[in-house]
């Protein structure tokens, strides 16, 4: 099983995050981090890498009800969505598969909350 869902983009890197920023709130995410990673690199380490962006997502909804379900899942939220330069002029867009990432968590209630929320990422990722 793959742990992510991607689509690649003909779109300037900046243009792109607003474009997934946007898809995710039609599907009830709000984007609460945003890591940038080139800058970050940048600046800790002194080395130079290509523009990729974590975007954290969460929706709401299901992260309360994941919540309730299993106090611990905090661990695995939000769901992150990656934003990369991948050379060629394209952008290529990540989201997490949750299904994936709740296979170690024995937890039936949870099974169908991440079910739910891999086919709203999975949309998102689609319809861009």
């Amino acid at each position: 099983m793959s742990y992510h869902f991607s689509k690649t983009l003909d779109l300037p890197f900046d243009d792109a995050i607003e474009k997934v920023t946007a898809a995710l709130g039609e599907k009830g995410f709000g984007v609460l981090t945003t890591i940038d990673v080139k800058a970050t690199l940048k600046k800790k380490l002194d080395v130079d890498f290509r523009p990729y962006t974590i975007l954290g997502a969460c929706n709401p909804t299901f992260a309360h009800k994941a919540l309730q379900s299993e106090g611990k899942i905090g661990t695995m939220l939000p769901c992150n969505v990656v934003v990369q330069d991948t050379g060629d002029g394209a952008v290529e867009i990540s989201a997490v598969d949750p299904m994936a990432s709740m296979q170690a968590i024995d937890n039936p209630d949870l099974g169908a909350i991440a079910t739910e929320v891999q086919g709203l990422l999975k949309g998102v990722i689609e319809g861009l």
